[in-house]
This record gives C-alpha cells, sequence and structure tokens, in this order.
C-alpha cells in the first residue's frame, strides 16, 4: 500500500459507518491532529470511500484541511465492510494499564495530555482506581458485584452516576 495525499471533497464518508463520534470524541481528535498532525493515514477504498477513519476525516474537515493521507485498501464487499468494523473493535478490545497511563500522562504538560485526549478530570479519575505499585503488598479485593448500564446519552449517563453516588453507591464511569 503506498500513502497518497488525496482532496477531502473527493472522499465520501461510509454511510454504513458503525461508529459515532460524540463531541468529546471529536474534539479530542481535533486537538490531536493540530498538535501532531496527521500520523497515520485513513483508509479508502476504490470508489473513495473511508472504510477507517470516518472521525479523523470529520475532524480535518472541521480544521479546514483540504486534502489528507490515505491508502487504498482492494477489499469490496462484505470484506471491506467487516474490515471497516474490525478496525474499531479490534482497539475497543484492548484494555490499558491504568498505572502506566497515569505515570505516562503524568510526565505530559496539560495540553500534551488535552492533545493526547485525556483532560485533568480524565487523569483524576483514572488516579482513582489507581493500584498498588509492584512492589506494595496487595491486600485480597473484596468480594463485590458489579453492573453494566447503557444510558441514553452522556446527560442520562451524568444524572444515574450521581444518583447513584448520592445513594451510596461506589460507581465508575466506562465510556465505550
Amino acid at each position: 500500500m503506498q500513502l497518497q495525499m488525496v482532496a477531502m471533497a473527493d472522499l465520501v464518508c461510509d454511510p454504513a459507518n458503525v461508529r459515532r463520534h460524540d463531541e468529546k470524541n471529536m474534539a479530542a481528535i481535533k486537538q490531536s491532529l493540530q498538535r501532531f498532525g496527521q500520523q497515520k493515514p485513513i483508509v479508502i477504498d476504490g470508489q473513495n470511500v473511508i472504510r477507517a477513519g470516518n472521525g479523523t476525516f470529520e475532524a480535518a474537515k472541521a480544521l479546514g484541511w483540504t486534502h489528507i493521507g490515505v491508502v487504498r485498501t482492494e477489499l469490496v464487499g462484505a470484506d471491506a465492510i467487516a474490515y471497516a468494523i474490525a478496525d474499531n473493535r479490534t482497539a475497543e478490545l484492548a484494555a490499558w494499564d491504568h498505572d502506566a497511563l497515569i505515570r505516562q500522562l503524568g510526565g505530559l504538560d496539560a495540553r500534551l495530555a488535552a492533545a493526547a485526549g485525556f483532560t485533568g478530570k480524565d487523569i483524576e479519575k483514572l488516579a482513582e482506581f489507581s493500584l498498588p505499585s509492584c512492589d506494595e503488598p496487595v491486600s485480597p479485593l473484596p468480594e463485590s458485584y458489579e453492573i453494566a448500564v447503557t444510558c441514553r446519552d452522556q446527560a442520562d449517563q451524568q444524572e444515574l452516576y450521581e444518583r447513584l453516588t448520592t445513594e451510596g453507591r461506589s460507581c465508575r464511569v466506562l465510556t465505550l
């Protein structure tokens, strides 16, 4: 595959894209593009449909970019669709090493942390759930029971979180 610079006006967002980008996510992508530029190409098919990188494309467009780096895939039909899903799903299945992430973010100033997609509040939340270091004794975890709740939107999530914490429940907010 060869990197090409193409006019953004020639590209088409995947009409069947299954990934949605809320305002917070778009802001993070834009900050990353502004600070670091485009460090990986988006993937397009033979008809210039974006198969991977729709969020990057939308953020670049919002920033006024006229050209963007792409690679062309030869995948078509169901293979192209499955690849588009896999591109998002494989990243979603990865887990953060929270302690290493906190250490890495701790070495960045606020602007670089924001360009990496983390606000001060995000970093505070990470620190709340930090585990002891490897050389600290680890006490057995207390027995706990967890439930995952899918919320309608960010406001619904916030309301539920506040209600449950007011009731004395220990809550973690996970955004997938």
